[in-house]
């Protein structure tokens, strides 16, 4: 992901960027007060047009009713067995590849297949169509089949206990972000890895029981049902989960009417918005700087350690400000829900009431993620053209593609920026209006629901400055050499 991600830096330049090598900063079409005026501008104007359109509900949800999907609508059992097949033989390309192909990333498909197409264009798009992962899982499919052998394979042997629910997702979730980020993963490591991660879901749904694990467990279940829950379109399983059915409703519906019943849930999603924040980060010149010129001195001086086992603490200091970096956000979080709790008088514990908001921060979460990636998408994604010709990279040309997109699909810095600051924004104008629908209907008063939401206001024009002040940040590229 790396190499990836190094691709795609490369490709943000344009001939007319300031930006030329690792390390240079870069000036913005504009400067960045404009774009933190303009974003907090538009994030007060949201809320006000949330406090005047989003009334009291007259009767139970009666602002995010669901649209009834049209009659007999459903994805019959041939389409879902054979979306399922295409899932697994997807997985099983991934592996395969990474195993026999070319050990060039640019080459082989399988970090492209999945580092971009699934774990980013998937999971964009899983915000306009729905978790259709929860129906296509390869892994959960994998279940499926080998039950048809063994019925009782993943049957609850032992019962995951409610305190723990999404801390297995959590901590998976942060060692794909610490593999994203620092396991330099080539393709047959990533091969390795795929075998690792199915091997681990198999056992534990053979231990908890499939519903479970694949419910709290899985982490791109946890992450892809999130993102889906935006969606106008939801899946809901029948005849076991052979067939589904289609329904329509409003977007963000069931994100401002469903409830996050777990602490380990806020974590996730906490932790969805702060790994992408320290992916952001954690390689500008101000973070490595501040290591060099306020950490390693006092380490130099202290230890008494050769200067090559001290470069070690910059990776376990980047590592231990990862893990910390959602408590970091948890903290915000919980001054300014205290604050909005406050101010509303509420007679809910902290706990609940944090909850009660936890979706509120999906979108946030999801437009931010986009708002780092979507020229990732659009540059590294487009090679798949020249990949599904070539998978293994020895030269195959199968569907005569092989040799086209010779040169990178480039965009304009200004084009990234403007749309980089377009979704940050829209983000936390959706963000706005889901925490003000909960208000109302947590309180029932407008007065009330408004009052409380300004601290939820200044939280998310906090959100927004911080979030466009990380990407003005010159890069540093991750640079362990000590600045002259």
């Amino acid at each position: 992901m790396r190499r990836i991600a190094a691709i795609g830096g490369l490709l943000l330049v344009s001939h007319s960027a300031a930006a030329h090598a690792f390390g240079t900063p870069y000036n913005l079409p504009v400067p960045f007060s404009l774009y933190a005026y303009g974003a907090s501008a538009a994030l007060l104007l949201s809320f006000l047009m949330a406090a005047y359109f989003a009334r009291i509900p007259t009767s139970a949800h009666a602002n995010v009713v669901p649209v009834r999907s049209p009659a007999g609508l459903v994805l019959k059992a041939g389409i879902v067995a054979t979306l399922r097949v295409c899932s697994c033989s997807t997985l099983l390309l991934s592996t395969i590849a990474g195993l026999l192909g070319s050990r060039d990333p640019d080459l082989n498909i399988n970090m492209t297949l999945f580092w971009i197409v699934f774990a980013l264009a998937f999971y964009y798009l899983t915000a306009f169509i729905g978790d259709l992962y929860y129906v296509i899982n390869p892994w959960r499919s994998l279940c499926t089949y080998l039950e048809k052998w063994t019925p009782r394979a993943f049957a609850v042997r032992v019962r995951l206990p409610d305190r723990l629910r999404y801390w297995p997702a959590l901590i998976l979730y942060g060692a794909y972000i610490w593999l994203e980020l620092f396991g330099a993963t080539q393709p047959h490591s990533l091969a390795l890895i795929l075998i690792g991660y199915t091997a681990i879901n198999l056992g534990a749904a053979a231990i908890i029981g499939k519903d479970a694990w694949f419910s709290y467990g899985e982490f791109f279940s946890v992450l892809f049902r999130l993102a889906g829950m935006a969606a106008p379109i939801e899946y809901t399983a029948d005849d076991g989960d052979r067939t589904f059915r289609l329904r329509f409703r409003k977007p963000l519906v069931a994100l401002s009417t469903g409830r996050a019943e777990s602490f380990g849930l806020l974590l996730f999603v906490l932790f969805t918005l702060s790994s992408t924040a320290f992916d952001g980060f954690h390689e500008t010149r101000p973070w490595v700087t501040m290591f060099w010129k306020a950490v390693y001195p006092v380490l130099k001086a202290e230890l008494a350690q050769p200067y090559r086992k001290l470069v070690a603490f910059y990776y376990y200091w980047q590592w231990a400000a990862l893990v910390a970096s959602p408590i970091f956000y948890l903290a915000l979080y919980l001054v300014f829900v205290g604050l909005s709790r406050s101010l509303a008088k509420s007679r809910l514990s902290l706990r609940v009431f944090a909850l009660r908001f936890t979706y509120s921060l999906v979108p946030i979460a999801l437009f931010y993620n986009a708002t780092h990636y979507f020229s990732l998408v659009v540059s590294q994604g487009a090679e798949m053209l020249r990949l599904v010709s070539d998978p293994f990279g020895v030269g195959w040309n199968l569907f005569g593609t092989a040799h086209l997109l010779k040169n990178p699909v480039l965009l304009s810095a200004g084009a990234i920026w403007h749309a980089q600051v377009v979704l940050i924004v829209l983000g936390h104008i959706l963000g706005v209006y889901v925490a003000h629908l909960e208000a109302l209907r947590l309180f029932g008063d407008a007065r009330q629901a408004l009052l409380s939401q300004l601290p939820i206001l200044v939280l998310m024009m906090l959100f927004t400055t911080l979030g466009l002040w990380i990407l003005s940040l010159p890069i540093a590229a991750g640079n362990v050499v000590q600045p002259g």
